[in-house]
């Protein structure tokens, strides 16, 4: 193999190698939450109660083996003296002894291990050479009657000889006790499991209903249904009602911002389908026949007429749209009487041309707001004073009570009764034959710009004109 072919085919191994190692890890999260849950709390409930299971039978059992080492230390005792006394030789009930010599041969045995080989030749060995040997014969599992705890030790008879007593209780009792307290832990251990499981899937199923509801309407809702909202309980404060709340915000504000769309994409149809209407008008008339310089030029006239119209209406409508989807103003503090002078500044030639007066009364005071959108939507107050009324234009502010007031009043002959309760709607005119200049936005502007600032705006008429009114928490 070339050194290109050894380079080419190690990523191959290590990406395989990659590609198998996760998939464990990937099938578990593939899981429902509900069976991961249950399992996490099985697999934890096992070890808890394993452990406590453990913790209680190592106590019990270290109870038994002591009394049981106790009782065959007495009984040992009581073997030895009577073996050095010369007495016969016995015990209570379950015990069993044998005298051994030296060479592991039985000289005298109870009849339970009359012919049972109790010790080992390594036993033998161990005691002949001064150790004292304990173990025990049989186990726990599987059942065996004849299980045995025994102790050896060399003993020296007053004849000179030496032997090896050996004695031994039976564990029956302490056995039975300790699988008795094994089959009581495992069912204990297993009901408890299986009742913190179905707690546990009942809690989790229970904890996770909300999430499923939330997702069979928001599948009813990504299907087109509109002005639906996700069910969430109001006498509840928890994570996930507090989750649903969030999406029933965003909910609505994707709303919004669909109808802010719909309306934008309706408003500029209806609002450019006239101006555009009279630049094709013009145009054909226009190409119909051959014409004069001067014809061309009041054509063209026309036409930049119209376009500028269009012009005009395309920027209202965009700062309406992205003054409408604006979250929160930006808010920085400004002087009041700089504001309302950059506001102003733009309209006083025009003032001065149609022979009006313009004034400006403000005290001296630091406004908290928004003057990239303040400023404009007072320059259209001023500009709409401006066109469609008449007389002196006077322009009013002062703060209260950490709220400032805008007023604009004219003398002209105020807005017709009828129009005021609509006078802020988009494209609200109170002259219904679209003749008039301006596009009906703003008013819709400024009460957009005010929505924003958190406050409102209205319109009055006064004994001598219209006033609009804008209040805004500054």
């Amino acid at each position: 193999m070339t050194t290109a072919e050894g380079a080419s085919a190690t990523p191959r191994v290590g990406a395989a190698e990659a590609g198998r190692r996760p998939r464990g890890p990937r099938r578990w999260h593939r899981l429902p939450i509900v069976l991961r849950l249950v399992l996490a709390v099985a697999v934890t409930m096992s070890l808890i109660l394993g452990g406590a299971a453990g913790l209680v039978y190592w106590r019990v059992q270290h109870a038994l083996d002591e009394q049981l080492d106790a009782d065959l230390a007495t009984y040992y005792h009581e073997l030895r003296v009577d073996l050095l006394a010369g007495h016969r030789l016995g015990g209570p009930d379950g015990s069993a002894y044998q005298v051994l010599d030296t060479r592991g041969r039985i000289i005298r045995a109870s009849d339970l291990v009359r012919t049972r080989q109790l010790l080992t030749a390594s036993d033998i060995t161990s005691v002949t050479h001064g150790a004292t040997v304990r173990r025990d014969i049989g186990g726990l599992l599987p059942l065996d009657p004849h299980t045995l705890r025994l102790k050896a030790q060399q003993v020296r008879l007053p004849d000179h000889r030496t032997v090896i007593a050996v004695a031994a209780l039976r564990r029956g009792h302490r056995d039975e006790a300790l699988r008795e307290l094994l089959a009581q832990l495992a069912i204990a251990a297993g009901l408890t499991l299986l009742a913190a499981s179905y707690v546990g899937y009942r809690t989790a199923r229970a904890a996770l209903d909300p999430v499923e509801r939330y997702r069979r309407r928001a599948a009813s809702l990504a299907g087109g249904t509109s002005g639906l909202r996700l069910p969430v309980p109001e006498d509840r404060d928890d994570e996930l009602t507090r989750l649903g709340h969030t999406l029933n915000q965003m909910l609505q504000r994707l709303e919004a911002a669909a109808e802010r769309e719909r309306r934008f994409v309706a408003d500029a149809s209806h609002e450019l389908r006239t101006p555009l209407s009279l630049l094709r008008a013009e145009l054909d008339v226009a190409l119909h026949r051959p014409r004069t310089a001067a014809e061309l030029t009041r054509t063209l006239r026309s036409v930049d007429t119209e376009v500028q119209r269009l012009i005009d209406l395309s920027n209202a409508l965009l700062d309406l749209e992205e003054t409408g989807s604006t979250q929160q103003v930006v808010r920085a503090p400004a002087d009041l009487a700089d504001l309302l002078d950059g506001a102003v500044s733009p309209h006083r030639r025009t003032a001065e041309r149609d022979g009006r007066s313009l004034t400006v009364d403000a005290a001296p005071a630091i406004v908290r707001v928004d003057v990239r959108w303040l400023r404009p939507a007072i320059g259209n107050l001023i500009d709409n004073a401006l066109r469609h009324g008449h007389g002196d234009v006077h322009l009013a502010a002062e703060v209260r009570e950490g709220v400032l007031r805008v007023t604009v009043i004219d003398d002209g002959p105020g807005f017709p009764p009828a129009f005021l309760p609509r006078a802020f709607d988009r494209f609200a005119r109170a002259d219904t034959s679209r003749t008039t200049s301006g596009s009906g936005l703003g008013l819709a502007f400024v009460r957009a710009v005010a929505t924003a600032h958190g406050g409102t705006a209205h319109a009055e008429n006064t004994g001598h004109g219209a006033a609009v009114i804008l209040d805004l928490p500054c």
